[in-house]
């Protein structure tokens, strides 16, 4: 089997993704305008359409070419355990959010369990598991079909479809947006970055990649708006402030870019590209927008939970 040709290295290759889907799949870019329209409105409707706190079942696929890859399902737990305490802002480091910004930091009413019943209704612990020839997968989707050296998906309007393989040098992960095909719909971890144990390594070593990738499956951008250095770009959220591209490492508040100061870049959000123990937070328009892709873009996926 050939090996992949990666796009150029990114920690987080979506925004590649996204235009590959744009000049490939049928129906793609119809669906991103459709998707953007409802997030806009909800915006601009200010109100919690879905109430109370939707649990979305996730199946993980570790797709492994050595033992060390073959991560253990406490990995795997404590992946999930970040994902649900970051979109619940329950994280432990969420305190450190600089003062300024501590009021938009939101709740997003989303959690994360491991799903409990594969798709013929038999029990499951939520886990895959596929050894493989391929030594390292790139941002080509190969990983999510057991023809290329991956593992199929799971029905992916039940489903969260987490993949966890070795990926090329330089990438960390990427997701699909909302829209793109069924067959490729779900998230791509390196296992190196993935949960909070085992083989996950600094500076992503706290599950944050994760985090990060299911808020672009869930229709959240790159807080600077992928507009490389400029001012111009936009993440099409109006609490997030103006920024000229993404932050890496351990930036000191306040880094002021695109005349936002006196407070400067939101850097400490999950969707910029610091490192794991620098980000802690969604905030209340992100949560929004995550909200009203679930209403329409994922409707049929999780269930409503109480709010414990």
């Amino acid at each position: 089997m050939s090996e992949p040709v990666p796009s150029p290295v990114t920690p987080c290759a979506t925004p590649a993704v996204h235009h590959r889907l744009l000049r490939t799949a049928p129906g793609y870019a119809g669906a991103r305008a459709a998707s953007e329209t409802a997030a806009w409105t909800a915006a601009r409707a200010g109100a919690e359409r879905r109430p109370g706190v939707t649990r979305i079942p996730v199946v993980v696929h570790v797709v492994h070419n050595t033992a060390e890859q073959d991560i253990s399902a406490e990995q795997v737990q404590s992946q999930i355990d970040v994902l649900t305490a970051d979109y619940r802002a329950r994280n432990t480091d969420v305190g450190q959010v600089p003062e300024p910004f501590a009021p938009l930091v939101a709740d997003t009413r989303i959690e994360f369990a491991p799903a409990t019943e594969d798709p013929d209704g038999n029990p499951t612990d939520g886990i895959t598991r596929t050894e493989t020839a391929v030594t390292a997968f790139a941002d080509d989707d190969l990983v999510k079909s057991a023809a290329t050296g991956g593992a199929d998906p799971w029905p992916s309007d039940r489903y969260l479809n987490l993949w966890v393989a070795p990926l090329v040098d330089g990438l960390f992960g990427y997701a699909q947006m909302p829209g793109g095909p069924a067959a490729t719909d779900g998230v791509v971890i390196s296992y190196i970055s993935f949960g909070t144990l085992g083989t996950a390594v600094p500076p992503f070593q706290l599950g944050r990649v994760a985090t990060h990738e299911v808020g672009h499956w869930l229709n959240l951008l790159h807080i600077w708006g992928d507009d490389g250095d400029g001012c111009n770009g936009s993440d099409f959220v109006d609490d997030t402030p103006n920024q000229a591209g993404p932050n890496a490492g351990t930036p000191t508040f306040p880094h002021v870019s695109c005349d936002n100061g006196p407070n400067g870049d939101l850097f400490m959000n999950y969707m910029d590209f610091t490192d794991d123990v620098a980000m802690f937070m969604f905030t209340a328009g992100q949560a929004a927008r995550m909200q009203a892709c679930l209403d329409t873009d994922r409707p049929t996926i999780g269930s409503a939970v109480p709010d414990a």
